[in-house]
């Protein structure tokens, strides 16, 4: 007689990446049959998982896809955009473009964590929000919780605080271009110091045109590499309160591959076909993960924990905005 086993059932992530996928190739095929270039599948796919994910109770079955989506799948969109970016491109943007992020990154940073001081936000809560405001929105906030000590709820407030108000000047950057004075690179280099995720950061940054999409990307990647940097600064800070959480940061190794495939298509000439190709699959992938972050983004979150945490996102994402244009004013122009 056999021993009885337990089998553990494991739920499958395709229905959350059919889910997410189907917005995706929606958001795309509205662009394509409408024939308006500027109408952006990442845009209308991160709204429309907004709206159904308000409308509809997204069931437990779809999660695992979802979250898989809001990671490798969006990374791997992120890695594939180094085929549209080569040496010389980051070359081109020269130091000023390196000084615009770093000032931001630490700037932003530093007003948000005082500002949740001021505002009776509490520490852990006020230090996530600052980390995903200032670097790249929910990747930081998860590599600074281990310092932070934050617990579930505020992890889960911090990133739908990044989350929306990262969408709201994601959608707000094109409209502000004109208004500011930015255009092309200056406006990139404007959107990648200042917006909080990656995608959100091509998504707004493309809509001026393809130099301005790839100042972007590249002024935003810079502050990505700095997210390391500055989980370790902290964890110095706070080291009475984070033993040992300096060695748990993780290193965004999505970075270290759009560099390789960057450093690829500078090196060899590549067939224009196989850089078409990865742009409408990286269009693909970055709208997956916008999709899936919205249908993952539930705007009651930020009811739990009263107005305050919410008034800081708001502030931080002003104040990185409009330090990031007076830096381009001031350093790129």
């Amino acid at each position: 007689m056999s021993a009885p086993t337990t089998a553990i059932r494991q739920i499958s992530p395709l229905p959350g990446l059919a889910l997410a996928g189907g917005l995706a190739a929606a958001a795309m095929g509205l662009r394509q049959a409408s024939g308006i270039a500027v109408l952006s599948p990442m845009i209308v796919a991160v709204l429309a998982g907004l709206i159904v994910g308000s409308l509809w109770r997204v069931p437990a079955a779809a999660r695992p896809g979802l979250a898989l989506a809001t990671r490798p799948v969006l990374r791997a969109g992120i890695v594939l955009l180094g085929f549209q970016i080569t040496l010389g491109h980051v070359w081109a943007l020269g130091p000023a473009a390196f000084a615009v992020s770093a000032l931001t990154l630490l700037a932003t940073f530093l007003a948000v964590r005082l500002a949740g001081r001021l505002l009776g936000v509490s520490g852990p809560l006020g230090t996530l929000i600052a980390a995903g405001t200032a670097v790249c929105g929910a990747s930081a906030v998860i590599a600074a919780n281990p310092v932070a000590q934050g617990d579930d709820e505020d992890v889960a407030y911090a990133i739908a605080c990044v989350t929306i108000f990262g969408t709201i000047a994601m959608l707000a950057a094109p409209l502000l271009a004109a208004p500011l004075g930015l255009a092309g690179e200056s406006y990139g280099i404007w959107v990648g110091a200042s917006v909080h995720e990656v995608a959100q950061v091509t998504a707004a940054a493309f809509q001026l045109g393809d130099g301005a999409g790839h100042a972007g990307t590249v002024a935003k990647l810079i502050r990505v590499m700095l997210l390391a940097p500055l989980v370790l600064g902290l964890a110095l800070t706070l080291r009475g309160q984070a033993r040992g959480g300096a060695s748990a940061v993780p290193v965004p190794l999505f970075v270290l591959g759009f560099i390789a495939v960057m450093l690829l298509n500078s090196a060899l000439d590549l067939p224009t076909a196989l850089r078409t190709g990865a742009a409408l699959l990286a269009t693909f992938l970055l709208s997956t993960g916008l999709a899936a972050m919205g249908l993952m983004t539930d705007p009651r979150r930020l009811r739990a924990r009263g107005a305050r945490p919410l008034l800081l996102g708001a502030f931080g994402t002003i104040f990185a905005a409009s330090f990031a244009a007076t830096a381009v004013i001031f350093l790129h122009a």
